[in-house]
């Protein structure tokens, strides 16, 4: 393997022999997902993908958001859910659910987890490319084990917070943040490819995909 290594960077070496040290670097322009892949644009595809990961998806305006949250968890028949500490009080204001908190000094159990009937959050970036949202455990999203044992989540997106790839979403996060990547509701499937949902997370993964109010 050694061997290997050293041929490579040979030739790497003799690539860059006539280039001068102090030359500045040009990185390449980046491109709306639209551009480059005529699919349309950001915000449908990070729809589309989900669609097809099963997820629910609705577009909404910052306005209409409590009311829409409101009745998200009115269609999920949910009475209690919990809640991260930092979730902005006006998304549940029109909703009638009990709010169970979640704090660093009264976590909640997982068994207390278990038993509510959903979890509410935002996120901290989604990638319209692979359908993915990414939370980063800030106080509007909670630790981790608040969007992996309920087996419901509702996660509101603003459209700020979509990119187009995974290259661009990783140079918004921390990488020393514990990162959740969530593609889809949890799914796996058995040796005979039967899928079976809700084994290592939400089996039900609703998002509200915000657009500015025009």
């Amino acid at each position: 393997m050694g061997g290997s290594r050293e041929r490579v960077l040979a030739r790497v070496r003799a690539a860059l022999a006539d280039v001068p040290a102090d030359e500045p670097v040009e990185r390449p322009s980046e491109h709306p997902y639209a551009d480059a892949h005529s699919e349309g644009d950001t915000l449908e595809v990070l729809a589309d993908r989900l669609l097809d990961y099963k997820a629910l998806v609705e577009r909404v305006t910052e306005a209409d958001l409590p009311g829409r949250i409101a009745a998200a968890l009115d269609r999920r028949g949910a009475g209690r859910v919990a809640v991260p500490p930092g979730l902005p009080q006006a998304w549940l204001a029109e909703s009638s659910v009990e709010r169970v908190g979640d704090t660093a000094e009264a976590p909640l159990s997982a068994a207390d987890l278990d038993a509510t009937d959903g979890v509410v959050t935002a996120c901290a970036v989604a990638i319209a490319e692979t359908g993915t949202l990414v939370l980063d455990a800030r106080p509007d999203q909670g630790r981790r084990a608040l969007t992996l044992v309920p087996d419901y989540h509702l996660c509101v997106v603003r459209a700020g917070q979509v990119v187009d790839g995974v290259p661009q979403a990783v140079r918004r996060l921390d990488p020393g943040r514990p990162l959740t990547w969530i593609s889809g509701p949890s799914a796996t499937s058995d040796i005979e490819l039967n899928r079976v949902e809700g084994v290592h997370g939400p089996r039900t993964l609703e998002v509200l995909l915000v657009e500015p109010d025009t």
